[in-house]
């Protein structure tokens, strides 16, 4: 059973994600608040306390500004699954970079949305499908020059990376399959595994979430945008 907190400050959007992981049977809404002091005093009032697997967090829920610092903070502890009504490149790309597992637009469906949470929840990343080439076409261009001049490179920034490779990281990182890597990029799928394997060693990374912040980092910053 998967464990999850939901953080939203309108409370039929948080009835209705309650309602809808509970109806799967495999995903169980421990605490669901309208901000994270909310979650907090849930938590401590719960007879029995734990982790969560998941943080589901809205990303506008406190005001008018995006709540990065917040999802750095959760990040340290918890996977985070960002959801907004914003598909703006901004937010999905400051929101990765503060360590967010994943980032999914409020006009998902409901079977997209409960994947989302199930792929985080398993240590992947999970990126809303129509923010892919908006998320691309950011990193493209941008990532293809190097790092930003005048910024202390990080680890991720300073390994050297083929074009091929550079370009096999940019098209992952927006969250497309191996098999959909391979046909953008003309190639066979076990090449591009070939690229992932090479790339991982070269960067010292892992997981797809951790493969999308090392493109996001080799596109300038690792701090919130």
């Amino acid at each position: 059973m998967i464990r999850v907190g939901v953080v939203d400050d309108h409370p039929i959007a948080r009835r209705g994600v309650e309602h809808l992981l509970h109806e799967t049977g495999r995903v169980k809404v421990v605490a669901a608040a309208g901000s994270l002091g909310e979650l907090a005093a849930a938590m401590e009032a719960a007879e029995s306390p734990a982790d969560f697997d998941v943080i589901v967090l809205d990303l506008y829920h406190d005001g008018g500004a995006p709540c990065l610092d917040a999802v750095a903070r959760l990040a340290g502890s918890s996977r985070v699954l960002v959801m907004s009504a914003s598909g703006q490149p901004k937010d999905v790309m400051g929101a990765i970079r503060a360590g967010a597992s994943g980032y999914i637009t409020k006009h998902a469906d409901d079977a997209m949305f409960v994947a989302a949470v199930e792929t985080v929840a398993a240590g992947g990343f999970a990126l809303s499908a129509p923010l892919a080439d908006i998320l691309q076409a950011e990193l493209g261009p941008s990532a293809a020059a190097g790092p930003v001049k005048g910024r202390q490179p990080s680890g991720a920034r300073q390994a050297e990376l083929s074009a091929r490779e550079e370009e096999t990281l940019n098209l992952i990182a927006s969250g497309f399959t191996h098999a959909q890597v391979a046909t953008r990029m003309g190639v066979s799928k076990a090449t591009v595994e070939t690229y992932v394997e090479r790339i991982r060693a070269k960067l010292q990374i892992g997981n797809k979430a951790q493969l999308t912040r090392a493109a996001l980092e080799r596109l300038g910053g690792t701090g919130p945008v």
